[in-house]
């Protein structure tokens, strides 16, 4: 069996900050949302592709790192998509959207970012997605 390997286009525009047992986390470079991504190491390419026990503790990362974002951040509403037309592996977006953000109510899929993060930003979500998914995240280290 080959080692899993992460799409580099999911690493082009984000920051790798840890992983949990299942999943890779990133942060999407826009300083402007907050946008996380899990990318489970597996190599189906649909969510239906997941046996129930990898779909369940995929769904429920998504719930608690989505419940820790909406109430963390000020967001109207939660974009949660898993569309892979452009890089096939399966990954989930986890999108905090506002009425008021430069893109609303658009998409934020192939917008330029009107700000990117700064390493000490990129840090400190790295340690608030600890918080996040409590026991469950393990911080990159370089």
């Amino acid at each position: 069996m080959s080692a899993f390997i992460l799409d580099p286009v999911l690493l082009q525009n984000s920051f790798l900050l840890g992983r949990t047992a299942l999943c890779h986390v990133l942060l999407a470079d826009n300083a402007a949302l907050p946008w996380f991504m899990l990318v489970p190491e597996t190599t189906a390419v649909e969510l239906c592709d997941l046996d129930p026990a990898t779909h369940a503790t995929l769904f429920e990362e998504i719930h608690l790192l989505g419940r820790a974002l909406r109430g963390t951040f000020a967001v109207d509403k939660l974009n949660v998509a898993a569309i892979g037309n452009v890089v096939r592996q399966l990954h989930v977006h986890i999108v905090g959207r506002r009425s008021d953000d430069y893109c609303w109510p658009d998409v934020v899929w192939g917008r330029a970012p009107p700000e990117r993060y700064s390493a000490a930003r990129v840090a400190a979500l790295g340690i608030w997605v600890a918080t996040a998914l409590p026991g469950r995240f393990t911080p990159r280290r370089d």
